[in-house]
């Protein structure tokens, strides 16, 4: 009876060591397929925002340099934090990425956004606000088309903070054009969006 209990546990012993064996030595490739939970397309939008949220410190650093205002010295801090939300994001998923040096991008399209907008905010400081409110603008409008695009209830809860926080800029550069008695046309919001942005309060975001 020992004898048939011993046969029959051997295989059993020899399984659960082989698995303990495979785990311990593969601790990354069990990380990775925990973590690897976002789509190609649903990472391609991550290395995306994060060179977008880019444009934003970039241009309000270099703006802030040109006409040392409050919007941009106080939201490019922002920014930067938004950056480094995304790039949690991508870190947690083990997916590359690169961060090219300030003013520099791999995106041709925003590479162009952001050579235009440091023509055009040097012009004076009501477009220099002007810049603010399009970046803002173009990244809320962006985001909502990834949120929409994706399922990943962690990549929709980081956007949706990152599109609050860009609303919250919005309203700030708009006071200021106002006050300054300039005005803004929203380019990618619509009209009707664009107004329940800036008729309602500012938001505490996560």
């Amino acid at each position: 009876m020992d004898k048939i209990i011993i046969n029959f546990l051997s295989p059993m012993l020899l399984f659960i060591f082989i698995a303990l064996t495979y785990s311990c030595g593969n601790d990354n490739s069990a990380k990775d397929l925990y973590t690897k939970t976002l789509s190609d397309t649903d990472s391609a939008a991550l290395l995306f925002m994060l060179e977008e949220e880019k444009l934003a410190r970039d241009t309000y650093a270099y703006l802030d340099n040109l006409w040392s205002l409050n919007q941009f010295s106080n939201i490019k801090l922002s920014e930067l934090s938004h950056m480094n939300a995304v790039e949690n994001l991508l870190k947690v998923n083990n997916i590359p990425y690169t961060i090219l040096p300030s003013g520099e991008f791999a995106d041709e399209g925003l590479q162009a956004y952001y050579n235009q907008f440091a023509i055009d905010g040097a012009i004076d400081e009501v477009n220099a606000l002007l810049v603010g409110a399009t970046i803002e603008d173009l990244d809320i409008v962006d985001l909502q088309e990834y949120i929409d695009a994706t399922s990943n209830t962690a990549l929709i809860a980081v956007f949706e903070s990152l599109q609050c926080g860009s609303r919250n800029h919005l309203r700030s550069f708009i006071s200021a054009i106002e006050n300054l008695d300039g005005s803004y046309t929203p380019q990618f919001l619509t009209q009707q969006a664009y107004d329940a942005i800036l008729n309602s309060s500012k938001e505490q975001c996560n």
